[in-house]
């Protein structure tokens, strides 16, 4: 039987769902910016990880699957780290640069 070289998931092992975001966000690539008068955390996400809608706050119009964006949360937040990723928001590229 030819051998797959697919990995396999062990059980317990890391995964891709939404329950692990923060450590996800938390180590993944980012920078920080500032914008008025407060710093943010701003981390694109490629078109290839891209997998759900969202709705831009920039301009209301959706962001659709397969289409790279940037994720935005506060940097200097009182709240701690998993209140400011609770209330990250999706961004089109273009809003978050001219907004």
């Amino acid at each position: 039987m030819p051998r797959s070289n697919r990995p396999k998931r062990r059980p317990g092992g890391p995964s891709t769902g939404e329950g692990d975001s923060l450590e996800h966000l938390l180590s993944g690539w980012k920078r920080t910016e500032s914008r008025r008068g407060r710093e943010f955390f701003v981390q694109p996400v490629s078109a290839e990880r891209a997998v759900k809608e969202y709705l831009c706050p920039g301009c209301g119009l959706g962001i659709t699957p397969s289409v790279p964006h940037l994720v935005i949360w506060r940097a200097d937040g009182v709240l701690g780290d998993e209140a400011d990723l609770a209330a990250r928001r999706h961004w089109h590229t273009h809003c978050w640069r001219i907004g």
